[in-house]
């Protein structure tokens, strides 16, 4: 059944009341209880909720899953960990209906689990936040979750409702607003309330924490931690290591498309974790060998879209980072800096060279490159294959375009190269951007624009979604061009990755960047202070 809405605006579905104050899930009779080690207030006696045995899915040339087997228990935060590749994708497509197992069964609340489409998972009981979006730009918030419902409600009442559980949960969310305008972090809020919603039994979390700040972070662990304490099973996937080890009772680690093991993640550190994960030791980020120059960057009074009168400093070999909540400008600077956007003159200098009335490509061939947030459709085209999409930005700098002519050999050898370097793995160059995972294309992308030599590289939002092994990977190859000279500016919600790898840091709060601070000495929680200082991050959770 669908979620339907009482008399007291208060939504309805297979599992009771869904709100601030829902009550526990009544499971059915039945199952083996299984003992999970405790978390900090909160005992978990549960019973299994859903569980694989010998799943297996097979593409032409790939071996996507081999005998699957693993269960999630009710009240249990089950981590689901693998490298990009190692089959975490097919599997939960498989448990959401969007993919038929080659072999194997799955059951969920002990009955057999082969749901023909998502709609019949989430008749089901299953729910899933996609790293993904799978939003429709056209249409309003409120308009995109009534398409989740069988029988959605009137509309006034549903955007009542999930006005309220977005602010009870922290996410704040107006239901009129369209998709369209929404940031990546918001439209992600979209996605969680939706899930929240349906009132699930087993809830499918894809890196959900990637476009929060630690303090919104907390917030939705508060949420997750009531959700289990209610009953509901919950699978996150998560390539955050620390996250998983603090907050999960238990992880199933992928490799190659196989099931590793099942462990306890608190008994393991992160590195133990990454090393299941990857079948070797994680090496250690190297930030030796950098020491900055001459000023390459500076922006002033730039004022575009969300920005205002954003002024900024870059010197060669030198790693800015700038973190903000999403949708505080961060995607109006990269187009502002990239010259997608046009900027008004005398706000942008490369090498004291006014850059401002120039557009990509001149920007580009300038040495002035960037890598934006969006993987699918803006840095790459899903339908080109990877040899096409260099000629996206790598054209000009790499020789493979000259006077309107393309050389498909060049073309084809500089995607192998990045490919090669970046161990970006795919069949080939020939393969379509839109068949590579998450991580794998951002390998490709980001390589893409390190290999194009830049005297200057913007990038937002590099290990998005990237496994332990592919981030420290990516990270280690900016660290390495800013020991070449080159000047980087890192935008990111990921704290610790702008902790890692920034000589100096940023924060843009609506539209509006700070004075730059030195890196070392700062503490996440200062900077998490700075970030959600603007965004209403007093709201506390409010517990049921």
């Amino acid at each position: 059944m669908g979620a339907q809405v009482d008399e007291s605006g208060g939504v309805l579905g297979h599992g009771g009341y869904l709100g601030p104050a829902c009550p526990t899930v009544q499971l059915p009779p039945g199952g083996k209880p299984l003992r999970l080690g405790p978390k900090p207030g909160r005992d978990v006696t549960v019973n299994e909720i859903f569980r694989a045995e010998g799943l297996g899915k097979t593409y032409p040339g790939v071996r996507a899953n081999d005998d699957i087997g693993f269960s999630v228990g009710a009240g249990e935060i089950h981590a689901l960990l693998g490298e990009n590749g190692a089959g975490k994708s097919t599997l939960v497509k498989m448990i959401y209906g969007l993919v038929r197992p080659d072999e194997g069964a799955m059951t969920l609340l002990g009955a057999p689990h082969a749901p023909a489409d998502p709609r019949a998972a989430r008749a089901a009981g299953v729910a899933m936040v996609f790293q993904h979006f799978s939003l429709f730009d056209a249409l309003t918030v409120a308009e995109n979750v009534a398409l989740g419902m069988e029988n959605p409600p009137p509309r006034a009442a549903l955007s009542r409702r999930i006005a309220e559980v977005s602010a009870a949960y922290g996410l704040p969310l107006d239901p009129g607003r369209r998709i369209a305008s929404l940031s990546a972090g918001e439209r992600q809020r979209v996605e969680i309330v939706r899930c929240l919603l349906q009132d699930p039994r087993l809830l499918i979390m894809d890196e959900p924490t990637s476009v929060l700040t630690p303090q919104e972070a907390e917030i939705l662990f508060a949420t997750l931690r009531q959700l289990a304490a209610q009953g509901t099973a919950i699978l996150y996937i998560s390539h955050k290591l620390d996250e998983i080890r603090t907050h999960c009772d238990r992880a199933t680690i992928l490799r190659h498309g196989k099931v590793v093991g099942t462990v306890d993640p608190r008994a393991h550190s992160a590195r133990a974790l990454a090393a299941m994960m990857v079948g070797a030791e994680m090496r250690v980020i190297d930030r030796s060998g950098r020491k900055p120059g001459a000023e390459v960057l500076r922006v002033s009074g730039l004022s575009a879209g969300a920005l205002k009168g954003v002024g900024l400093t870059l010197r060669g070999g030198e790693i800015l980072g700038i973190g903000g909540v999403a949708g505080n400008g961060q995607e109006d600077l990269l187009a502002a800096l990239s010259g997608e956007a046009p900027t008004p003159p005398g706000t942008v200098a490369l090498d004291g060279a006014d850059l401002s009335a120039q557009g990509p490509e001149a920007r580009r061939k300038a040495g002035f490159l960037s890598a934006p947030e969006d993987r699918l459709g803006h840095a790459a085209v899903p339908e080109f294959s990877l040899t096409e999409n260099t000629l996206l930005t790598a054209g000009m700098r790499q020789g493979i375009v000259r006077h309107g002519l393309v050389d498909h050999a060049g073309a084809r050898r500089f995607a192998e190269r990045v490919i090669a370097a970046f161990d970006v793995r795919t069949p080939g160059p020939g393969t379509a951007a839109g068949a590579l995972s998450g991580g794998n294309l951002q390998k490709f992308v980001i390589g893409r624009e390190v290999l194009g030599q830049p005297r200057v590289l913007v990038v937002n939002q590099p290990t998005w979604g990237v496994d332990a092994g592919a981030a420290a990977a990516i990270r280690q190859a900016l660290l390495d061009l800013a020991a070449q000279g080159a000047g980087i500016i890192v935008i990111s919600q990921d704290l610790d990755e702008l902790l890692e790898l920034s000589d100096r840091f940023c924060a843009l709060n609506e539209g509006r960047l700070s004075a730059p601070r030195p890196t070392e000495g700062l503490t996440i929680e200062e900077i998490g202070l700075m970030l959600g200082g603007a965004h209403g991050m007093e709201v506390a959770h409010v517990p049921a």
